[in-house]
């Protein structure tokens, strides 16, 4: 359910870096939300150096932009977002005043997935009974 975007310059993560940061944005999406890791979706994308400016200047920046459905509580979100920089910190070696991490969201009946309008949280249960078969 959730789509995690992480934007880089080419050149700017070190092979194994995608597959363990792509483990650590599940694990901890999962926790803090208490979704299934099958339920996060993380995909990357590396842009030419020229095509990535901070400041107006080209830099290198790790930018992490999540998708999640409205009605998590806001200090989870804030806590979800705290924990995903200092994870992609500490697995890429980017320093944290390089990495920008935006938490984004819609009510659930904005997406659809598998075919299906997403349930709200806390109603994962009842949605997968319904929807599973």
């Amino acid at each position: 359910m959730p789509i995690y975007t992480c934007t880089t310059a080419e050149g700017t993560l070190r092979a194994g870096a995608k597959g363990d940061l792509a483990a650590e944005i599940t694990r901890i999406h999962a926790e803090v939300n208490h979704v299934p890791p099958a339920y996060v979706n993380v995909v990357f994308s590396e842009l030419p150096q020229d095509s990535v400016y901070v400041g107006g200047e080209p830099g290198a920046p790790l930018l992490i932009g999540g998708w999640v459905r409205r009605g998590h509580p806001q200090e989870e979100t804030t806590r979800l977002a705290l924990e995903l920089s200092a994870a992609a910190s500490r697995i890429t070696g980017i320093p944290e005043h390089r990495i920008l991490v935006v938490i984004q969201d819609s009510p659930a009946r904005s997406a659809v997935e598998a075919g299906h309008v997403l349930p709200d949280p806390g109603q994962e249960k009842e949605w997968l009974r319904r929807h599973e078969a």
